[in-house]
């Protein structure tokens, strides 16, 4: 038996799959059987799996119609034969040693349940952003996870299969990893790892920028029901910020500000350019994006501040 098995599902993603199947391939860590699913595609991803699968035997491919992604994950998990599972999503590319550091963290620490870890940032292009580091704590995520933030990125994780069986799986539509990660939390401790392992790419196809208030109205749910699991009388939820932009000019506007400004801070000055000219395209009267445009054209970087390029 294989004893990690990588998990991919796949849903209209053959303009980034490539990418993201080549960085599980040439893992440093090669005792891994990758399970991918095909959740009824209807563009060019179902060609591009089946090429892949030709031509490496520990892909195990699997195509049917669309059933949503809650319901692909946990056929994922049925399907897994390794003793730890890890995730990754069609349009992300993990980093070299990611499988390496994950199970090395886990036979260390046997305690911990799931570990994440700190992730780039890129854009639809692959354009580096910024570099986020998750808490590694298991008493600073638990925190955050009942407040609603998020604290552990899902396509980052590495965990012990048999836990996530225990506590049911995947169940909430939308937020099936924050849920799922809360439930876990109440068997065993979470954990992050502070070293970069996947980068992780932000673009208007993805879920969570078309999902928008639902996703967040789910969060909230999932958070009451954990606190009453816990006899929590006093937690305050804090999630709902939004995590991409929506389809308002206002939330573009804010978003194209946020990259720019990142890709600013990583010295990244062409693309913090870009973000510049996309927020005073989607409000031309906005003083912030004018400044953001001219910072990024005229200002040199303050090496005691900015941050080393990634690329």
């Amino acid at each position: 038996m294989p004893r990690v098995s990588v998990l991919m599902p796949v849903r209209n993603g053959s303009a980034y799959l490539g990418a993201a199947i080549e960085s599980v391939l040439t893992q440093s860590f090669t005792d891994f059987e990758f399970l991918i699913l095909d959740d009824g595609s209807t563009d060019d991803s179902l060609s591009v799996l089946h090429s892949y699968a030709r031509r490496d035997p520990r892909i195990r491919l699997t195509s049917r119609e669309n059933r949503g992604l809650t319901a692909t994950l946990n056929e994922l998990l049925d399907n897994a034969r390794g003793e730890f599972i890890a995730r990754i999503d069609a349009d992300d590319i993990a980093a070299p040693e990611r499988l390496t550091r994950q199970v090395d963290f886990l036979q260390a620490q046997p305690q911990v349940l799931c570990v994440g870890g700190a992730f780039d940032l890129i854009d639809d292009a692959g354009r580096f952003l910024t570099t986020l580091y998750p808490p590694t704590s298991d008493d600073e995520i638990q925190r955050q996870l009942l407040r609603g933030h998020c604290a552990i990125n899902h396509p980052t994780i590495m965990a012990r299969l048999r836990p996530i069986l225990a506590v049911g799986a995947y169940q909430c539509d939308l937020v099936e990893d924050h849920d799922l990660w809360l439930r876990l939390g109440e068997r065993g401790q979470l954990a992050n790892l502070s070293e970069v392992l996947l980068r992780y790419r932000v673009h208007s196809a993805s879920l969570s920028q078309q999902a928008g208030m639902r996703q967040r109205t789910a969060g909230r749910a999932v958070c009451e029901r954990a606190w009453q699991r816990r006899n929590l009388t006093d937690a305050v939820y804090e999630g709902g910020a939004h995590w991409r932009p929506g389809t308002d000019r206002a939330s573009r506007y804010e978003f194209m500000l946020r990259y720019g400004w990142w890709a600013w801070n990583s010295r990244e000055r062409v693309t913090a350019q870009l973000y510049g000219t996309r927020a005073i395209r989607a409000r031309p009267l906005g003083v912030e994006g004018w400044k953001l445009l001219l910072v990024s054209l005229l200002k040199p970087f303050d090496a005691r501040m900015a941050q080393p390029s990634r690329g």
